[in-house]
């Protein structure tokens, strides 16, 4: 079996254990927590994500590629880890002194619930799976971090047992991303280690950095503030109906998209081995399967969404399964999108499509949620997020129909 089989197994096994875990916990969840508290850890976990979001830089995405180019060399390999990690590190301590200025300063309701959430901005300082994906060794990432999910869940079955135990679900989830982040160091050794590096091997990684996080900022636009708007708009239960209704979207997404995820580093290096022909061959048999899957799943969900979703969350959660309907089409958009930037866009550096199309839909998405969250609520958010996405997907296809057939596929 070639190495691109296994890790795509790899990761598409890790995929399907995210699928199977939310089955247990968010319907538990649901009735536990209920709507309100949902939409507490939702809305302080959302605040939260920008800080972790400032502390990646845009490194995720670019230390991949960068590590998939170097690691052949094994000096050239540990000078990019080490310079790409001091640059993160330093904007991580960064923003653990922002976060703690934001609790002090403007938190004002469920303060005790924003504290927990700085966990995530510390485990942020100590997240190196680009590194690991870089290297195209996902059954260690895979291992790992199936191990933490599991024992999260099983913390969260023994331990949260009624409203008030929102911190303690708090505590689990980001504590268990922390240790996450942390079990993966010893791992480091056995490939790469830190060196000294000068100021000047961090500063060249910046631009580079900066250019592929305006992208991901510009996503969270529509995809996390969503729910901060939702929040201040209206009302925390509100964020619970959505928060639910995109974990049920979200849990066979992860699936659907486990395949791009594997394949960026290896066209990464295949980009930068010249090799055409084969990077075409990829990105078509990923287009396929990508519509196939998508299509498959998002009618689906659109036609079950009215009995399963209070079948599965609770009667409490009827709402949920109007913006299930509306967010399954999303689907299909997000998972062509997908392909185009991780198997294209990205591996040939083509990053201003990217970011234009993200900024593009993240502009669209904060004018309708304006004007729609107010009198639409959390319906308002979803059809905001629909327009957006097929924003996203539209401007990409445009500008990439040359090199990738995309009216072919839809056909």
């Amino acid at each position: 079996m070639t190495s691109t089989k296994k890790n795509f197994l790899y990761n598409a096994t890790y995929q399907i254990l995210i699928l199977i875990l939310p089955l247990i916990t968010a319907p538990y969840l649901a009735r536990i927590l209920g709507a309100e508290k949902i939409g507490i850890y939702s809305y302080t976990y959302s605040i939260v994500y920008y800080f972790m979001l400032i502390c990646l830089l845009g490194i995720n995405n670019y230390g991949n590629r960068e590590i998939a180019k170097a690691r052949e060399d094994k000096e050239k390999l540990a000078k990019t880890f080490t310079s790409i990690y001091v640059l993160q590190l330093s904007t991580s301590i960064l923003m653990c002194i922002a976060y703690s200025l934001y609790l002090l300063f403007f938190v004002k309701e469920n303060i005790e619930i924003a504290m927990l959430q700085g966990l995530f901005v510390i485990s942020a300082a100590f997240d190196i799976n680009w590194f690991f994906f870089g290297m195209e060794k996902f059954k260690l990432t895979v291992t790992r971090n199936s191990i933490i999910k599991v024992a999260t869940v099983i913390l969260i079955l023994l331990f949260v047992k009624t409203r008030e135990d929102i911190w303690l679900y708090t505590v689990i989830m980001a504590g268990g991303t922390l240790v996450s982040q942390l079990a993966i160091w010893p791992f480091l050794k056995k490939y790469t280690k830190l060196v000294k590096v000068k100021f000047e091997d961090v500063r060249k990684h910046i631009k580079s950095c900066v250019i592929l996080f305006i992208p991901t900022i510009a996503v969270s636009l529509y995809k996390i503030m969503d729910k901060i708007m939702l929040g201040n708009m209206t009302n925390m239960s509100q964020v619970g109906f959505y928060e639910n209704a995109e974990k049920i979207i979200n849990i066979p997404m992860e699936v659907i998209t486990a395949l791009t995820t594997v394949l960026l580093p290896k066209i990464s290096n295949l980009v930068a081995n010249g090799e055409k022909e084969q990077i075409e061959r990829y990105i078509k048999k990923t287009m396929e399967f990508e519509f196939m899957a998508s299509s498959a799943i998002a009618f689906g969900l659109f036609s079950v969404s009215s009995i399963f979703v209070p079948m599965f969350l609770g009667q409490e959660f009827v709402y949920s399964s109007i913006i299930v309907k509306y967010l399954s089409v999303t689907i299909i958009f997000i998972s062509i999108a997908s392909v185009i930037r991780r198997q294209y866009l990205i591996p040939h550096e083509k990053d201003n499509i990217y970011i234009v199309s993200v900024i593009l839909g993240a502009i669209i998405n904060l004018i309708i949620n304006s004007l729609l969250i107010p009198r639409y609520q959390a319906q308002g958010a979803a059809i905001g997020t629909i327009v957006a996405e097929f924003s996203v997907f539209a401007y990409q296809a445009f500008f990439v129909r040359k090199d990738i057939k995309i009216k072919e596929y839809i056909k």
